[in-house]
C-alpha cells in the first residue's frame, strides 16, 4: 500500500504547475512560487522519488492525428476481480484507460479508436474476456482537459 505523503501549499503549487505544462521550466516555476530554482528542483525530484510524479506525458491534439475517443461502460459478471479483466485487456492498445467506479456500471474503459468498425472491434473484444455481462459505449465528441492549454467553447 502506497505510503502516505505530507505536501505542503508549495507542493501543491508546483504539481498544480507541472499538470498544466510538463515542460515548465524550473526557472519558471520559482517565480511563481517565490523560491530560487534549487529548492524548487529538490521538491520537485522529492515528489519524484516518492512517486507523486509518477511520469510526464505529452497532450495530442488528437483532432490532427484522426481517430477519435470512446467510453464503454462495463457491467461484470458475478463476483470478478477488476484486476483479473485489466489483464485481460492489457495488450488491446486500444485500452487507453480502466476506471473502477462505485455503483452502476462497475468499471469504465476509455479507447482510441479510427473509425466505427473498429469501435466495434474493441468492444466486441472486451465483451470476449468472458467477465464482461453488458456494455454501453459512449463517442467523445468534443473535450477539455485541464492543463491542455486550450479554453472550452460554446460554439
Amino acid at each position: 500500500m502506497p505510503q502516505d505523503v505530507t505536501l505542503d501549499e508549495v507542493d501543491r503549487t508546483i504539481l498544480r504547475l507541472l499538470v498544466e505544462n510538463g515542460r515548465r521550466s524550473t526557472v519558471d516555476i520559482a517565480t511563481r512560487v517565490r523560491l530560487s530554482p534549487a529548492p524548487v528542483k529538490r521538491r520537485i525530484d522529492r515528489l519524484e522519488r516518492l512517486g507523486v510524479i509518477s511520469g510526464y506525458t505529452a497532450i495530442v491534439d488528437e483532432t490532427r492525428v484522426g481517430g477519435f475517443d470512446a467510453f464503454t461502460e462495463l457491467r461484470f459478471g458475478g463476483d470478478t476481480p477488476v484486476a483479473e479483466f485489466i489483464q485481460a485487456v492489457t495488450g488491446q492498445p486500444e485500452v487507453l484507460e480502466v476506471l473502477t467506479i462505485a455503483g452502476d456500471p462497475d468499471a469504465l474503459v476509455r479507447i482510441r479508436v479510427d473509425n466505427v468498425q473498429h469501435l466495434q472491434q474493441v468492444v466486441d473484444g472486451l465483451r470476449r474476456t468472458g467477465r464482461v455481462v453488458g456494455t454501453k459505449t459512449l463517442v467523445v465528441l468534443s473535450s477539455w482537459r485541464r492543463g491542455d492549454g486550450t479554453v472550452p467553447t460554446t460554439e
